[in-house]
């Protein structure tokens, strides 16, 4: 759900960081088709929060990742047991985590969030992190996700600074709006800080992450431009 900013994410404690306060999320409400948009480039025909859904040999980022040689890997809050291909458990929900409807991404690096390492110099190169629907902001207060943010992200955005690493955070989708406004942002080493006004949607981050690591553009992403201009070097 669309929030406003967060305030960690916008305290003077959070690194430099790039904000996107009216990007748009490029894809239809609800959640799910917004989710598959930014990991594969295409919503894959979905329209609602329906589960399961499987996509058979479609691609999508992980996909890329695992064929070029580089590393990958998911924590979700709440998720039961590594590969756990269930529609919910507990305040988990399969909806928030894409990958699992893909058959050509391995299940083995599908972890819960109480896997993610206190040695970030072991995260694989490219991680998703999915909070729970009520860390998320999802079902809970502002205050809610803010405090879990800065609880569970805080340390990694700091060192981020000095490992030429970097965190994206963004939401799937606003209060049901003709726009579909989201908040994204871009928290690391360099980063140039600011405000930025231009307009960006999943396919647009989708189409950064691809860049960097010399993948091919996914559907959607063709047609988008990398962000390119909040980085210093």
């Amino acid at each position: 759900m669309w929030r406003p900013e967060p305030t960690h994410l916008t305290s003077s404690s959070w690194p430099p960081r790039a904000r996107f306060p009216a990007s748009r999320s490029g894809s239809p409400i609800p959640s799910q088709p917004n989710y598959v948009a930014l990991f594969s480039g295409t919503t894959q025909g979905l329209t609602g929060d329906g589960c399961p859904n499987t996509f058979k040999g479609k691609g999508n980022l992980f996909q890329q990742l695992g064929a070029a040689g580089i590393s990958y890997g998911s924590y979700a809050e709440d998720l039961p047991s590594t590969g756990y291909t269930g529609c919910s458990s507990s305040k988990y929900m399969r909806k928030h985590a894409p990958w699992v409807n893909f058959d050509n991404v391995d299940k083995t690096k599908q972890w819960p969030f109480s896997s993610f390492p206190s040695d970030y110099s072991t995260l694989p190169t490219v991680s998703f992190v999915i909070p729970n629907m009520c860390d998320d902001m999802h079902d809970c207060s502002i205050s809610t996700g803010d405090t879990w943010q800065k609880k569970h992200l805080d340390a990694y955005a700091q060192w981020s600074k000095t490992h030429n690493s970097m965190l994206i955070t963004s939401f799937d989708e606003d209060n049901f709006t003709s726009v579909n406004q989201i908040y994204t942002s871009f928290v690391g080493s360099n980063i140039s800080a600011g405000k930025y006004s231009e307009q960006i949607d999943h396919y647009r981050v989708l189409r950064t992450l691809e860049d960097m690591y010399g993948l091919p553009a996914l559907g959607n992403a063709a047609s988008r431009t990398a962000i390119t201009d909040i980085f210093t070097g």
